[in-house]
């Protein structure tokens, strides 16, 4: 069985909370409150900073030239152009480019992204390709499900960021992602996919935890 079909019947309880946590329902209802998704877009700003990084790493550590190229790709994709993309649409809250800029980091965007960063530098290639993959698909598995839901009438902005993730070009880069993962894990033996269904799962944990901290608007407690 391909890497990712086996290690999402591993996660299917986590994979369900993800789409069941009234953060993701909320989106997909239209009655998430407004300013839980502020924070949420503010949060995933930050995160996107380090994630650039783990491209970076991820590019650099790549096996071959095509994977090297789409790493490399996607990075300045996000880097120049997802990021102003994202202060706009962060504008149309009424959130500034100053006041992201400015925002800290919780304490479940700080563990993530240290996670993802310290797979990207001390773990495998393969490793990095399945810690990886949960961001990437679990946004088109949760746009997908929405959007079959039905997209809310009464919130545009929401609707706008159900689309995003059922968008052709999103699609792509979820099944890239995904078939990267897939070839890597066909060639690990079973210490090296144990280490990888552990970085899927770990991260994965650590998708739902940020659904969970941007629903709560958690904050550092001291």
């Amino acid at each position: 069985m391909a890497f990712a079909d086996d290690v999402e019947k591993m996660a299917e309880p986590v994979r369900r909370a993800i789409l069941e946590h009234p953060f993701v329902t909320g989106i997909g209802d239209g009655t998430l409150d407004l300013e839980s998704f502020k924070y949420y877009v503010r949060q995933d700003y930050v995160y996107l900073i380090d994630y650039s990084r783990v491209m970076a790493l991820a590019s650099a550590r790549a096996p071959d030239l095509e994977t090297m190229s789409w790493f490399a790709r996607l990075l300045d994709g996000t880097l120049n152009t997802e990021m102003e993309l994202h202060r706009g649409y962060c504008a149309r809250f009424g959130i500034s480019a100053e006041e992201l800029e400015a925002t800290r980091a919780s304490p479940t965007t700080v563990a993530y992204t240290s996670y993802l960063l310290n797979v990207a530098h001390q773990g495998s290639f393969s490793e990095v390709a399945a810690s990886f993959l949960p961001c990437q698909w679990g946004y088109w598995e949760i746009g997908d499900h929405l959007a079959k839901k039905g997209k809310p009438e009464g919130a545009p902005l929401y609707r706008e960021w159900i689309e995003m993730y059922v968008s052709s070009e999103y699609r792509a880069l979820a099944e890239w992602a995904r078939s990267l993962a897939d070839r890597v894990g066909s060639e690990a033996g079973p210490a090296e996919r144990e280490r990888m269904e552990r970085a899927y799962l770990t991260s994965l944990r650590y998708e739902y935890l940020f659904w969970d901290m941007s629903y709560r608007r958690e904050e550092w407690p001291v």
